[in-house]
């Protein structure tokens, strides 16, 4: 390998400094590779789905599916330290402060270790009580638990992949965490063949393999955040809980923890709606969220890009360069969520035909995925304008709009349609109610969240200003 292509290699792989340059191709040359990296992630959940769904059957499918809002309500702490890592990380490489930097890293790694060991003791614990709870058909009630509590035991590599790849984003390097995640997503869909196909362990197959896959992406994580001694310090005595960072931490990542409790719990309260309309339609759910799944890529992408744009540059104190890349980035995304919807207009039939031969189920796939589609470009505006608040620090802001359009808005309008539609034919209602709900939230969620936008709350919300009232012993006390 020639000096140039070494030295062009290298830069592909460092940290992004997003205070400088064009604020749209900035946000555009990060997001890309993350979005192949959602990409990649969410094929974890669809060759899962397509392997039981083609080896073992669609009540495996349901099995798959119903066992995601439990999974995602117990995952909630590690997506409070995540947001609040990502933004730290970002602030602090943007205001170039070395210690700080090097403090919130190790403190993450550790309070991920202590999140794990939760979850892996109390998850087996909880699932088949929350699944009975929710009126889990028994022909799938087995399979659904034997899932969760694999995916619990091995909760440690999906918890560290997720942390340890949102610091390298917020360090402005999205594309190790890719190339990490492709590497496990090859190796889940070989584990999945192997497992399913050939050893016939069905459901626990997918969730082993799974939990290996996420494991291996973990470990390379850790390994390249180790070799970055040009950035920041990963030594034993950034390790331990240091106030300052662990209290900045949770305080900026509790807000969304508790959003996504809040919205997991909302989905529960749905998804007991959903099984009320028997196996077919929870099958039918499980498709259109995996399509769903890949649709709604580009919008989190957008949307992590534009809290790490927005937390490099208010480190820089460079607010203008916020608003600017606010502007750009979120018409850009909205341009690529309409190109989507067009896409899923056109080919989602065929889409849903390869999870299932069966032409009933996947009729009516289509049918719910037609009452979303428009909803993606509404959530561009929502998860673009909600990533710059975060970015700034105001994670506060984005946790009660989700908050009022998850359990305001969704929850009692998919019920009150659902006792509205009831008759001889549909006794529990119409089940379209499930997906007009959420298109109903979504939409009324990006009008929200742009007059918060412009209200500017978040302006006044940088980490500095936060440090104060923790003192500058808690620094020297690190050190």
């Amino acid at each position: 390998m020639s000096e140039n292509s070494y030295a062009g290699l290298k830069k592909l792989f460092a940290p992004i400094d997003m205070t400088t340059g064009v604020p749209g191709k900035q946000i555009v040359a990060f997001a890309v590779p993350m979005l192949i990296g959602n990409i990649a992630q969410q094929l974890y959940n669809t060759v899962d789905s397509i392997i039981v769904g083609r080896y073992v059957g669609d009540n495996a499918l349901a099995a798959v599916g119903s066992a995601g809002p439990i999974l995602n309500l117990l995952l909630v702490l590690f997506v409070g330290i995540s947001v609040g890592a990502g933004i730290m990380v970002s602030q602090y490489f943007g205001a170039k402060e070395r210690e700080d930097l090097s403090g919130t890293i190790g403190s993450c790694v550790t309070l991920t270790a202590i999140s794990s060991l939760f979850i892996m003791v109390a998850g087996p614990m909880v699932s088949r009580p929350l699944l009975e709870l929710l009126g889990t058909p028994d022909s799938i009630l087995g399979w659904c638990e034997s899932y969760l509590n694999i995916i619990f035991i091995g909760i440690a590599g999906l918890a560290y992949y997720n942390i340890l790849g949102g610091v390298l984003r917020g360090l402005g390097d999205s594309v190790s965490a890719l190339v990490y995640l492709l590497v496990s997503t090859v190796i889940n869909i070989v584990l999945d063949i192997l497992f399913v196909a050939n050893f016939n362990m069905g459901v626990a197959g997918v969730a082993l393999a799974t939990a290996i896959a996420q494991a291996i992406s973990a470990v390379l994580c850790l390994v390249k955040l180790m070799r970055m001694s040009d950035v920041f310090d990963f030594k034993k005595k950034y390790l331990k809980l240091h106030r300052k960072y662990s209290w900045m931490t949770i305080r900026l990542g509790l807000p969304s923890g508790l959003t996504q409790a809040v919205f997991s719990m909302a989905m529960i309260i749905v998804q007991s709606l959903t099984n009320s309309f028997g196996e077919l339609f929870i099958a039918a759910n499980v498709i259109v969220m995996r399509v769903d799944g890949f649709a709604m890529m580009p919008n989190f992408s957008f949307g992590t890009a534009m809290t790490t744009y927005a937390g490099q540059n208010v480190g820089a104190k460079e607010y203008g360069r916020v608003e600017q890349g606010a502007k750009q980035g979120t018409w850009i995304a909205m341009g690529v969520s309409a190109f989507i919807t067009v896409l899923i207009l056109i080919f989602g039939k065929y889409l849903m035909g390869i999870f299932t031969e069966t032409e009933e189920l996947v009729d009516m796939s289509m049918r719910m995925m037609r009452i979303l589609a428009v909803g993606y470009i509404a959530m561009a505006v929502t998860q673009s304008l909600s990533g710059v608040m975060r970015g700034a620090g105001d994670t506060m802001t984005p946790m009660w709009i989700s908050l009022v359009t998850t359990v305001a808005i969704r929850v009692p309008v998919a019920y009150g349609i659902a006792y509205l539609t009831r008759s001889e034919l549909y006794p529990n209602g119409r089940c379209e109610c499930v997906f007009i709900s959420l298109l109903f939230s979504w939409t009324l969620g990006a009008v929200i969240t742009f007059f918060c936008y412009r209200w500017g709350k978040w302006k006044g919300k940088a980490i500095g200003e936060h440090e104060q009232g923790l003192g500058k012993a808690d620094n020297t006390e690190s050190k």
